[in-house]
């Protein structure tokens, strides 16, 4: 049965886990009951980082005004999701060798527990109430009939994380490892990976190699931006090529995926902020061609358009509507001649995604409320 997350009175208890923090709030009816409540991560320590989760679901659950129905909360990978059990030891070390996390908590708080991947959630809370339903909404109020059923999440910062939704559903795949869209390879480097080409250590690194300074001294991506769009002093060609660069790295990486997967893409991540400099070329390599015999061949079959350029946004709502007699009969049909994609910026922004995803996806798994 379909719950809709918008108007369900029951209360999720979230967590948006990193490296270095840890942020915890709850949930009911899309709307965050509470200040976050934050605490350290201790990722060497796993005794002080599994109290610092406790005490941290504690303190939230000391506030709410009704009784959590669940836990649902984003948590580094590698990870089984699906068992609750994570064995991330790059950025959380303690977890080396496997913690069943999802158990432990199931088992002091007495509640489901349900964990996943930032960037699933991410990619799962646009689905549910961000960029797919406006665009849904839009094209109803344009008199289309083209409606999209699936979603690409991409998150750009400390990495390149990214999330697949169909037809409403997470997917997650056998592994937990669906949408790791950041071992795809390097289109400017092969050898590579994509993340280390759209990321913020490729801004810095591109930046520093073309200015001719030393990584450690390049400045952080945000003043690298403003440097790019002339707001700040400094190599204003490095910037600009630095997240061109991320661009065309990340664009392909989303053309493979969309090979695919087949649906609407939606930008997150600490990086969004920069699309004036990196959308352009993101587009123009979702939009590429091979060349085959002498001969163009595209990218992708269908066409992406930039949902946020007025312009673009009207031409992919009209799409190419017409009608068409059926053979040997009398009767007509009406149908849509563009096959075509948008890519957005978050609508929610990175993180109320990941944690309207975590509720989400909690009330799914629990059914409707009795």
């Amino acid at each position: 049965m379909t719950v809709d997350a918008s108007t369900d009175p029951r209360i999720v208890m979230t967590l948006d886990a990193g490296g270095t923090n840890l942020k915890f709030s709850a949930i009911r009816s899309n709307r965050l009951l509470l200040e976050p409540v934050y605490l350290p991560a201790a990722p060497t320590d796993l005794e002080a980082c599994l109290d610092n989760i406790i005490e941290g679901f504690r303190r939230v659950r000391a506030l709410l005004p009704d009784a959590p129905a669940a836990i649902s909360f984003a948590f580094p990978g590698p990870a089984d999701y699906p068992a609750g059990v994570v064995f991330n030891e790059n950025n959380l070390p303690a977890f080396r060798g496997g913690v069943a996390l999802g158990p432990m908590l199931e088992d002091v708080f007495g509640i489901p527990v349900f964990l996943n991947n930032d960037g699933d959630l991410f990619a799962y809370g646009e689905a549910i109430s961000g960029l797919l339903p406006e665009v849904n909404r839009m094209l109803a109020d344009a008199g289309s009939p083209k409606r999209y059923a699936n979603l690409l999440g991409i998150t750009l910062g400390t990495g390149l994380g990214g999330g697949i939704v169909r037809n409403g559903e997470l997917f997650i795949g056998d592994n937990s490892m669906a949408g790791e869209v950041w071992l795809l390879r390097n289109k400017l480097a092969p050898d590579w990976n994509a993340e280390e080409g759209a990321s913020i250590r490729a801004v810095r690194r591109v930046y520093g190699e073309i200015a001719g300074i030393a990584f450690e001294e390049t400045p952080e991506p945000k003043e690298i931006f403003e440097i790019g769009m002339g707001r700040a002093p400094g190599h204003r060609e490095a910037a600009r090529e630095a997240f061109r660069r991320l661009g065309e790295v990340a664009g392909d990486a989303i053309a493979q995926a969309l090979t695919l997967i087949d649906g609407l893409v939606v930008i997150g991540g600490g990086l969004s902020g920069a699309a004036p400099l990196f959308l352009p070329s993101m587009l123009h390599a979702v939009n590429g061609v091979f060349a085959r015999d002498g001969r163009p061949l595209r990218r992708v079959v269908f066409e992406a358009f930039d949902f946020d350029d007025p312009a673009q946004r009207e031409r992919f709502l009209r799409g190419e509507p017409r009608e068409l007699r059926v053979p040997r009969s009398e009767r007509t049909i009406r149908y849509d001649a563009l096959q075509r994609t948008a890519i957005g910026l978050t609508r929610l922004g990175t993180s109320e995604a990941v944690s309207l995803g975590a509720y989400a996806f909690a009330l799914r798994r629990l059914g409707s409320a009795a």
